[in-house]
């Protein structure tokens, strides 16, 4: 009780004994009855405690409702009275002291928190705009700042559910437009190197398939023939003890093939024409010789290729190039064959950037089941990237991504949700990495995450990230 107030029931109980008010003819308060009110006065100023802590301000002698944050001296000269932060009067309801605050088992009162989860906080009792009291926080409560707690029927109504953070590898596709383009390493051009006369065409025609061997064309070449003729000489030569000479070098020089001059070998005699032979197994993709025709040296006959090896031919963007690594897996779908897939991996990654489309070709090599990969098909390539490292995920609509910062709504259980600023790594087959931010086997809202941040005022609950604000 204020030293006020029992100064006020003092003087009620002595107007009360001696006769209060004036008696008749206005009779003032008799000597002895002032006498015993200032007796009571000054024992209750003698009992009152001593006020502890820093003087906050200066009262008026006689407790009038003048105050001085300097001290002063009244009218009479009498010394303003000094309030230390003990004697603060307040008109609002005191929280418990920390002394009942811990015999009820919350700790020590730490500050106080705004009732509408705005990032205020107060280190002595307040009220907001509204009236509300300020929230006192606990030792040991401090955690929940930053918590919103929304209430059962408003989370089943909202339909919030949460899944847990787990670590798995992150495969993350690359979906771009591919050719479908001959190996060069497999295609053959069949040129002579004298001049010929063709005497005859094999019934080949470009698209058909031929088999290594196969007789392609019939020739006669003068320089061959004399070539030939030295060749039987010289081995003649060589029958009665002379030296070896270089006619089957020069054979060989001109291109005659292996069987032709063993044929001329045994049998010691030049053909007059020459049968040539397709070099490796494929398909015709030039003819380029008639029957009659004079061809020079050098001059193509046919263009082969071998297609049981193919390459496609993706174009990766320059924002995606970096995710390619050779050796990685991809498959291939033909748009003229539709649920028509082939697997292959990534042989080559051109150095050069496409101008026109920022893209680089990335090469892909793949075996050409049953021939149905044809040069200059169009196909839809998806190229797999990143490592069979496993990295904590969580689904992509777990993430709030502002532009500026991501966010993932973390669920606390009961009620709670806090909201966490996390990193992100890779993307891929609807997860997300987080490479900081949160831990495996926390629980995070996947679904109406922005219904949480609309009805709690997320906005504010995220700036309460740092440590609450102690003002004076």
């Amino acid at each position: 009780m204020k030293p006020l107030a029992l100064t006020s029931l003092a003087l009620a109980a002595i107007l009360a004994a001696g006769g209060a008010g004036y008696w008749a003819g206005h009779r003032a308060l008799s000597v002895p009855g002032l006498r015993a009110w200032l007796s009571i006065e000054g024992t209750l100023a003698t009992n009152e405690p001593a006020g502890t802590g820093p003087v906050i301000y200066y009262q008026h002698p006689d407790r009038k409702a003048v105050y001085s944050a300097q001290p002063r001296r009244s009218e009479d000269g009498r010394p303003f009275r000094a309030v230390h932060a003990s004697e603060d009067i307040s008109f609002e309801e005191k929280p418990p002291t920390e002394e009942k605050s811990a015999q009820a088992g919350k700790g020590r009162i730490l500050y106080y928190r705004n009732p509408m989860g705005l990032p205020d906080t107060s280190p002595v009792p307040k009220k907001d705009s509204m009236g509300m009291d300020y929230l006192p926080v606990y030792e040991g409560e401090a955690s929940e700042d930053g918590i919103i707690k929304l209430s059962p029927g408003r989370i089943q109504r909202s339909g919030v559910r949460s899944e847990p953070v787990s670590r798995q590898a992150i495969a993350q596709p690359i979906r771009v437009p591919g050719t479908v383009q001959l190996d060069e390493r497999r295609v053959s051009v069949v040129a002579m190197r004298a001049d010929v006369f063709v005497q005859e065409v094999a019934p080949v025609t470009t698209g058909d398939r031929v088999a290594k061997g196969t007789r392609l064309v019939r020739i006669y070449s003068p320089e061959i023939s004399t070539a030939g003729a030295q060749f039987i000489t010289e081995l003649n030569a060589v029958a009665r003890g002379g030296p070896e000479g270089g006619a089957r070098q020069r054979l060989e020089n001109l291109g005659v093939p292996p069987e032709v001059i063993a044929e001329i070998e045994r049998s010691r005699k030049v053909p007059l024409t020459i049968n040539w032979s397709a070099p490796r197994e494929g398909i015709v993709l030039e003819r380029n010789v008639s029957d009659g025709m004079k061809m020079a040296a050098g001059d193509s006959l046919f263009r082969l290729a071998d297609i049981s090896t193919i390459w496609v031919l993706a174009d990766v963007p320059e924002r995606e190039l970096a995710a390619v690594r050779i050796g990685a897996a991809a498959t291939i779908r033909l748009r003229g064959r539709p649920g028509t897939t082939f697997e292959g991996r990534v042989s080559l990654i051109y150095p050069q950037i496409v101008e026109a489309t920022r893209t680089a070709k990335v090469r892909l090599e793949l075996a050409n089941r049953d021939g149905m990969l044809l040069p200059n098909m169009y196909a839809d390539v998806e190229i797999g990237s990143g490592d069979a490292t496993p990295e904590l995920t969580v689904p992509d609509s777990a993430v709030i991504d502002s532009g500026t910062r991501r966010i993932v709504i973390l669920d606390r259980g009961e009620g709670r949700f806090e909201p966490r600023e996390v990193k992100l790594g890779r993307r891929g087959d609807g997860m997300v990495a987080i490479t900081e931010g949160v831990s495996e086997g926390d629980r995070v809202v996947v679904s109406a995450n922005f219904l949480i941040d609309a009805e709690s005022n997320l906005k504010a609950a995220l700036s309460g990230f740092a440590q609450p604000e102690v003002r004076p």
